[in-house]
């Protein structure tokens, strides 16, 4: 029987990715089958959670999805497995409008329980306020109880346990304040290898979280986990350009998906692109690469002569850089595979972020996504084949690029198999 819970905070910085990573990584050394889910549209925390549980993480996004489709992603991942433990995003209700796409309704949509996880460094009986609004603020998602973090001592914590039973709310234990735990800014530069201090963060979390009773927190994920699968029609054999950071950002669904699905690595490999009906160049971090991709002549070759002569290609982000003319660094100019007539800067100067939902029509078809970068495109943008529009609708300069059967942008398309089907 699977059971299932939502672990959220009242704001970004609270802790719930250190902690849901290390109850991930737990529950997994019991020898639980753990499935894990991130809300939202991160493609960054999936990978940690993949690493710690064996299993691919996936997105739950009601802006990129449906509430039906969310609902059977979670029954279809989770279905196999002992505990499915999602992630939540940003604070526990910070949508794209409001509440809209947030933690919350994700919770609400799968009727799970949450977990709030509340920073209490410097704070005692004043969380009461903050966490009876957090329990109180809506009717139908459920805050099944409390984990502090960053407690300074066990007298500190006897205050924090005070606070949730004067609120009648259950407190599942605390996080002890670690300077290893502390996590630094994320950027360029990801090592998604189980971390030295993984080990610290799982025998704090068994020593200090009544984790089991986490474990029976519900059996709601069964009933979900019971629901019939649709079965949709699939892009017939795929490559897909994958590696640690360069062609790393891909949704899990996208890959799944597609069938009959090979990956091959732009820096080591040529690829062979004989009969092939769909050349995928997803995101990540061309920009740190670039020597590799340089010395890598022979791919840049094969994926021109791909493009040119009307092959199929999804591009997206660090994808749609690859395609490009070149890629400028304050290190130099690298040539790309020059598909696309545009240079890209990646220069500290120009950095500028691009960041939120995306949506917009193309041939008929709606494509939604995320867009998250910092490197801009040199001089006058290119001039986009559609609108482009953010979550609230309103038009944005992100341009999408059709270059005879080319499909490039910097958005992270979600549900990339609907691309080319009519």
């Amino acid at each position: 029987m699977g059971h299932g819970f939502v672990i959220v905070a009242p704001n970004s910085g609270s802790g719930k990715t250190t902690i849901a990573r290390g109850l991930m990584a737990l529950f997994t050394r019991k020898g639980y089958r753990v499935q894990p889910f991130k809300c939202g549209p991160d493609y960054i925390d999936t990978k940690f959670h993949a690493v710690v549980c064996g299993r691919a993480s996936i997105n739950l996004d009601t802006f990129m999805a449906t509430p039906e489709h969310v609902r059977e992603l979670f029954g279809r991942y989770g279905k196999d497995a002992d505990v499915c433990v999602v992630e939540g995003m940003m604070g526990m209700y910070d949508g794209y409008d409001r509440d809209k796409g947030s933690s919350a309704e994700v919770a609400r949509v799968l009727d799970l329980p949450v977990v709030l996880v509340v920073d209490a460094k410097s704070a005692a009986y004043s969380m009461a306020a903050l966490i009876s609004g957090f329990i109180n603020f809506s009717k139908d998602v459920h805050v099944s109880g409390v984990i502090f973090n960053r407690v300074g001592s066990a007298r500190h914590f006897a205050m924090l346990r005070q606070v949730c039973d004067d609120l009648g709310v259950e407190c599942y234990g605390y996080l002890p304040k670690q300077a290893e735990l502390e996590q630094g800014s994320r950027y360029l530069g990801l090592d998604f290898s189980e971390k030295p201090e993984s080990k610290l963060l799982v025998e704090l979390l068994e020593a200090h979280v009544e984790w089991e009773k986490l474990l029976e927190l519900s059996d709601k994920a069964s009933a979900i986990c019971n629901l019939p699968c649709k079965e949709e029609k699939r892009i017939q054999q795929t490559l897909i350009a994958r590696n640690d950071e360069s062609f790393s950002f891909i949704y899990q669904e996208n890959i799944d998906r597609l069938e009959n699905v090979s990956f091959f690595n732009p820096e080591l490999e040529v690829p062979c692109l004989d009969d092939v009906p769909l050349l995928y160049l997803p995101g990540g971090y061309p920009e740190k690469h670039l020597d590799a991709l340089v010395k890598a002549e022979a791919a840049r070759h094969a994926i021109k002569e791909y493009a040119e002569r009307g092959g199929h290609i999804i591009a997206e982000c660090g994808g749609m850089m690859y395609l490009c003319e070149k890629i400028i660094t304050d290190e130099g100019e690298f040539p790309m595979c020059g598909v696309l007539p545009y240079s890209i800067t990646a220069r500290k100067a120009d950095r500028k972020l691009s960041l939120g939902y995306r949506r917009f029509m193309l041939d008929g078809k709606e494509y939604r996504g995320h867009e998250f970068h910092y490197t801009q495109f040199l001089g006058e943008p290119p001039k986009s084949a559609t609108q482009v529009y953010n979550a609230k609708g309103e038009p944005v300069p992100t341009p999408v690029i059709r270059y005879k059967n080319v499909l490039a942008s910097y958005t992270h398309l979600y549900q990339v198999w609907n691309a080319f089907q009519n």
